[in-house]
């Protein structure tokens, strides 16, 4: 990792977001003792089971939390992008991390010591707070997943997972295509079906010319019939 990266090159506008609602003393703490570092696509940042030892922040690119299922398959339960913090359940917890965080391209990500998180969690009730709703708020999330899995159909799991993916990382300059590129096996993931499944249901979104198909990237042709397929309207 670079040694006390001052000013840093990757730490962009987000940093300061997810920690605005520190004290100026506390975020010039967090500015001093964080360090940073690229990771390559491919490369994992922690691994499931590892003891964590302190947050990470996603400063830019796309990372995917995974955990190895039954048989070793893996299952995506979150997709990060820029200005996400991700380990901090584990570091609150004081447990092994249940996921392992893997980048889906080069991403820059700054890495904030255990000490000094906990510490100022300790010192700065505003700061607390504001992870208290973070974490709450991907409890929220993770409940309706969960209810999704359980009462909707595949078909609507697959439609709500593409403006899922839309919502997250937005949509390139054609303002059709999104802006993330994955594998058949990584959607199927992330739907929480079989490979076979995505795949045929892509091919019935794209026949219905609700959907276009290029290699990895999805262009999505009818937003509105897309949210008609994922049963999301009012």
């Amino acid at each position: 990792m670079l040694s006390d990266p001052s000013p840093c090159p990757y730490c962009g506008k987000y940093l300061g977001e997810i920690f605005s609602a520190a004290t100026p003393e506390h975020v010039e703490e967090i500015a001093n003792a964080k360090t940073c570092k690229v990771f390559r696509k491919g490369q994992d940042i922690f691994q499931e089971g590892a003891h964590p030892y302190g947050i990470w922040f996603v400063n830019s690119g796309k990372v995917k939390l995974s955990h190895s299922g039954d048989e070793g398959r893996e299952q995506i339960i979150r997709l990060v992008k820029p200005g996400d913090l991700i380990g901090y359940k584990a570091l609150i917890s004081n447990e092994p991390y249940t996921a392992t965080a893997t980048v889906l391209e080069d991403s820059a990500v700054c890495f904030i010591p255990r000490e000094v998180f906990l510490g100022l969690l300790q010192k700065d009730p505003t700061l607390a707070l504001r992870m208290m709703q973070i974490l709450s708020s991907e409890l929220r999330r993770a409940e309706q997943k969960i209810t999704h899995l359980a009462q909707k159909p595949v078909r609507e799991r697959l439609a709500e997972t593409l403006l899922t993916l839309k919502e997250t990382y937005g949509l390139e300059a054609d303002e059709e295509t999104i802006n993330v590129m994955l594998s058949r096996e990584e959607i199927a993931n992330l739907v929480g079906t079989a490979t076979e499944s995505a795949i045929r249901l892509l091919s019935e979104f794209r026949k219905e010319k609700v959907i276009d198909l290029f290699g990895k990237k999805i262009r999505i042709l009818r937003l509105q019939q897309l949210i008609k397929m994922a049963n999301l309207q009012d």
